[in-house]
C-alpha cells in the first residue's frame, strides 16, 4: 500500500529543523523525516481487531505540529517509529479477526484513535481506564503493541494517512447512514471539543471566549450550541473566512485578532472590561470572559486567553501546546485564573447514563444536532502531500479550514 510515513532519525530532525526556519518546503523535502513510501499493510494484531481501508484521512493541528518538528520530545516515549501519521479518519471495514465479526466488510465507520489498555491486551486494567478515563491511560508503551498514544503514532496500527489500518474492535463506531464523510471526518475533533465542554463546562449565562478558528475552534463553537447551554459565545479569530464560519456554526460574536493587541478594545466592548496601558508591553484587560478555550496552542493565543479571562475565570488548553513562547504568566496568579488542560475524549455522563464522547457527536450528527461538513474544504490524493501540506499550513490563502487525503 502506499502510505506516509514520519522518521525521525535524529540528523534528519536536525537538518529539517535548520532548514525550516529559511525554507517552509524543508519540512516535505527528501531530507525530511515524512515520504511516500510502499509498504505491506499491517497485519491484524490478534482475533478482536480489524482491517479498515481509508477514505478520508484529515490533516489536524497536531499533525502539522509533527509535521514542522514542533512537538515536544517528551512525547517521542509515546510513539514508535517508524509509523505512518493520521488519527482522523473515515473508511470502511475490509477485514475482521474472528472476535470481530459483528462488524461486516463494506460497513462504513470511524475509528476512535487512542491505544489505552483494552486495545493493548494487558493482563490488568490500569486505573484511570477502569473508571473509564481511558484517554489518561498509563500503559500505552505496554501490552502486545509497540508504544503509542493512538493509530498514527504507533508502528503497528498504521494511520489515516495510508491506504489502510488497524483497529481494534473496542475503537470502531459505525456510521449512521445519513452522517456524510465529510461530517463523519469531524467527528473525532469534534468529539475532543465536546470532552472539554462536558468535564469543564461554562456556567448558564457565562460568556465563552473561543480562541482560534481552525476546525477544533470552529467545532467548539459548534458543540457549544449543540449542548444548548444558555451562553454568550464570542470567537477570536486570524481571518475573515473563519470569523464568518464562526458566526454560521453559532458564535455571537466574531472579533478578528489586529496587531498585538488591537483586538483588545473590541473585545473590552463586548465582555464590559476596561483596557489599561502598562509602562511597557501588552494592553492590559480588566475584567473578561468567565470561561475561555486555547484552540491554537501558541504563544500569543496563550497569552490572550490569560489576559482576556476574567477574574475567577477558567481557561482550557484544549491540545496543542508544546512550547509556547512569550506568555506572561502573571493573571494566572493575579487574577486566581483556573487554568485546564484537555486532551481528546473518553467516557462521558450524560443525561444520566454512561456514554463515549465519539458516540454522542455521531448520534448527534445522525439527528441535525451537529453539522461539520463543511469544514472539510480541501481533498487530495497521498501523491499530492506536498500540496495537501501547503494548503494545510497556508489557510489563509486558500480560505482552508479541514484539509484531507482522499482515497479511492
Amino acid at each position: 500500500m502506499q502510505a506516509l510515513v514520519f522518521h525521525p532519525t535524529i540528523p534528519r530532525y536536525l537538518l529539517t529543523r535548520a532548514l525550516g526556519q529559511v525554507w517552509s518546503a524543508a519540512y516535505w523535502s527528501p531530507a525530511a523525516p515524512i515520504a511516500l513510501r510502499q509498504m505491506p499493510e499491517p497485519p491484524l494484531p490478534g482475533p478482536e481487531w480489524v482491517r479498515v481501508r481509508v477514505r478520508l484521512g484529515g490533516i489536524c493541528g497536531s499533525d502539522l505540529h509533527l509535521l514542522t518538528l514542533q512537538t515536544s520530545p517528551a512525547t517521542s516515549v509515546f510513539a514508535s517509529f517508524p509509523f505512518v501519521p493520521g488519527h482522523e479518519n473515515v473508511g470502511v471495514v475490509v477485514e475482521t479477526g474472528p472476535s470481530a465479526r459483528d462488524l461486516q466488510p463494506g460497513q462504513r465507520v470511524v475509528v476512535e484513535p487512542l491505544l489505552p489498555c483494552r486495545a493493548r491486551g494487558v493482563a490488568q486494567s490500569c486505573a484511570p481506564c477502569t473508571r473509564g478515563d481511558y484517554h489518561l491511560c498509563v500503559q500505552t508503551t505496554d501490552g502486545h503493541l509497540s508504544p503509542g498514544l493512538m493509530v498514527g503514532a504507533c508502528r503497528d496500527t498504521g494511520g489515516s494517512w495510508g491506504e489502510t489500518f488497524v483497529a481494534h474492535r473496542s475503537q470502531v463506531f459505525p456510521v449512521p447512514g445519513g452522517v456524510s464523510d465529510e461530517n463523519a471526518l469531524l467527528s473525532e475533533p469534534a468529539a475532543c471539543a465536546l470532552h472539554s465542554l462536558l468535564r469543564n463546562p461554562p456556567r448558564e449565562g457565562a460568556t465563552a471566549l473561543v480562541v482560534g478558528g481552525g476546525a477544533i475552534g470552529q467545532a467548539l463553537v459548534a458543540c457549544l450550541r449543540a449542548l444548548g447551554l444558555g451562553v454568550r459565545v464570542v470567537a477570536l479569530v486570524k481571518y475573515p473566512h473563519q470569523a464568518e464560519m464562526a458566526r454560521r456554526l453559532g458564535a455571537d460574536h466574531a472579533v478578528r485578532l489586529r496587531g498585538t493587541d488591537g483586538h483588545y478594545e473590541e473585545l473590552a466592548e463586548l465582555l464590559r472590561a476596561r483596557v489599561l496601558r502598562p509602562m511597557l508591553g501588552k494592553r492590559v484587560l480588566v475584567g473578561g470572559a468567565e470561561w475561555v478555550v486555547d484552540c491554537v496552542g501558541s504563544g500569543r493565543s496563550l497569552d490572550d486567553a490569560f489576559r482576556l479571562a476574567a477574574p475567577g475565570g477558567t481557561v482550557v488548553v484544549l491540545g496543542l501546546a508544546s512550547f509556547p513562547e512569550g506568555v506572561d504568566w502573571t493573571p494566572v496568579w493575579l487574577k486566581e485564573l483556573r487554568v485546564v488542560g484537555s486532551y481528546t475524549y473518553a467516557l462521558e455522563r450524560w443525561e444520566g447514563r454512561a456514554v463515549r464522547t465519539l458516540e454522542l457527536v455521531l448520534d448527534w450528527m445522525a439527528r441535525g444536532r451537529l453539522d461539520l461538513g463543511a469544514l472539510v474544504t480541501h481533498r487530495f490524493p497521498i501523491s499530492r502531500y506536498r500540496e495537501a501540506f501547503r494548503t494545510a499550513l497556508g489557510k489563509a490563502q486558500a480560505n482552508a479550514f479541514k484539509v484531507a487525503f482522499a482515497f479511492a
